[in-house]
């Protein structure tokens, strides 16, 4: 059965060698590219493959939150994680967000096919040093008896998006066309935001963003 594949990154280069290793399978076909988070989510509406390979770190919509809308947009489409990135705290974020594959990009030339080839068996795949790194965790939360758990964020997928937006230097009145938004409601959401996290400036905004993965530095 022809499995129908989506990736998504910001940087040409990573999508043509992704491209090239995919078409090496006469079983895959490569049905879109996305340059960026949004365009993924919309893609995927309409295109609606069976395994999504998504870059973490994109403009407009983190590959986290473009996680979280293609998983309820499509519950059945799997979402490969793919980042330069392995914290602890990243990878039971993506997946708690609904990724059942993480894979590091200096793992694409030796993994992808077989993180491919469990995903469109509907079998997690997780990169050695990734799947390491969850079984440190539950080792550590073991020892620990379950304490210290850290207190999850309370904003709303929409304040996270517009997180992203403010921190990439996106004005009001540009972020309400963005989102199909009014000014005022974004300037709710933004309040909203400052509140919660208790910041007060975009400076601070921007650092939050930098240190939770949702844009790079």
């Amino acid at each position: 059965m022809t499995v129908r594949i989506l990736i998504a990154d910001d940087h040409a280069v990573i999508r043509e060698a992704l491209r090239g290793l995919i078409s090496q399978r006469q079983e895959w076909q490569l049905c879109g590219e996305a340059r960026n988070g949004r365009e993924a989510v919309e893609l995927a509406k309409s295109l609606r493959p069976d395994i999504v390979v998504l870059d973490l770190s994109m403009p407009e919509l983190n590959g986290l939150e473009a996680t979280r809308q293609i998983r309820k947009l499509l519950p059945k489409a799997e979402i490969l994680a793919f980042t330069m990135h392995d914290t602890e705290d990243l990878v039971s974020q993506v997946i708690a967000a609904g990724a059942r594959g993480y894979l590091l990009k200096s793992d694409a030339m030796a993994h992808l096919g077989h993180a491919i080839e469990a995903l469109a068996q509907h079998k997690p795949f997780f990169a050695p040093a990734v799947s390491q790194i969850m079984l440190d965790a539950v080792a550590g939360s073991a020892e620990e008896g379950g304490a210290g758990e850290i207190e999850r964020e309370t904003l709303t997928p929409r304040e996270r998006e517009i997180i992203q937006l403010l921190a990439e230097g996106k004005n009001n009145k540009t972020i309400s066309a963005a989102l199909g938004l009014s000014v005022t409601t974004v300037q709710t959401h933004r309040a909203a935001i400052m509140r919660k996290l208790d910041i007060k400036s975009i400076a601070e905004l921007v650092r939050y963003a930098v240190r939770n993965k949702i844009i790079d530095p």
